[in-house]
């Protein structure tokens, strides 16, 4: 009996398929082939502001009531679980201060940014894999439309765009949630609450959260686009896109998130 490595046929197979360490080369190539097609025909006419502003609607306005909910739920925690260790210490009062530098500078953005991973980063990977399967992009071609224009780059500028936009809003959120725990608690008034959090809020912590969400925004929006745009073998691509989509985009979310601590880090000393 002969052994498969006899067969040259089987040998030559072997030796063209590539390694793991070549596909994950091949894949960050086509990464950076892609973000750059996007900064090519993202920034040029013809313009589809209508599809933008389709893509903002869906994006942020239907995302409102999940980002509010969660939003609000973290500002009531969050104050619950700081009042005991600051009251050990006789330092209540710091609460308000404490509440709005954490939601501003790291809670607001990161929790929008997974809660739209999660939301967006799937739906815009699952619609763009079944357009891609069901060959609708092609379509697109021979009809003369740009689809990368149309499909990718509406939906990267619309979720950079937004998710700044959101990220406000939960920090907003987030504020009436620590000021009704507050406010049962302590009898604090809302004018005496929005004026101690808001004068720990510096200028370098605006700018800080939202560079943040806009890196967040296109990490979403471009993760969620590849796997779509790029998605193969029917239904079952489909899948993999939309949870590649999210599983990847959370991953970048908390890489970036270190990262962009370490260096807003450096401007605080």
């Amino acid at each position: 009996m002969k052994n498969k490595t006899d067969n040259p046929v089987i040998l030559d197979e072997e030796v063209k398929r590539p390694g793991k360490l070549s596909r994950m080369f091949m894949t960050l190539s086509d990464v950076f082939q892609f973000m750059g097609r996007f900064f090519k025909e993202g920034f040029l006419p013809p313009y589809e502001g209508k599809e933008l502003m389709k893509q903002c609607y869906d994006i942020g306005y239907r995302s409102l009531a999940l980002i509010s909910l969660t939003g609000f739920i973290t500002g009531v925690v969050f104050t619950k679980q700081s009042r005991p260790s600051l009251a050990e210490f006789g330092a209540t009062s710091w609460l308000p201060s404490l509440v709005g530098i954490a939601l501003l500078r790291t809670l607001a953005p990161l929790l929008t940014s997974l809660i739209a991973a999660g939301k967006v980063g799937s739906s815009i990977g699952a619609e763009l894999g079944s357009m891609r399967v069901t060959e609708q992009i092609d379509a697109m071609e021979v009809s003369a439309t740009n689809p990368f224009k149309f499909l990718v780059s509406t939906r990267v500028l619309a979720a950079t765009i937004t998710i700044p936009i959101l990220t406000f809003y939960t920090a907003m959120v987030g504020m009436l949630g620590a000021l009704l725990n507050v406010s049962m608690s302590e009898g604090t008034s809302a004018k005496l609450f929005f004026q101690s959090s808001l004068e720990s809020i510096t200028f370098l912590d605006i700018t800080a959260s939202t560079v943040k969400a806009v890196i967040f925004g296109f990490t979403i929006g471009m993760v969620g686009c590849y796997q779509g745009y790029n998605s193969s073998k029917g239904t079952e691509g489909v899948g993999k896109a939309a949870n590649s989509s999210v599983v990847i985009g959370m991953f970048l979310i908390f890489i970036e998130e270190v990262v962009s601590v370490q260096f807003f880090g450096l401007f605080r000393t």
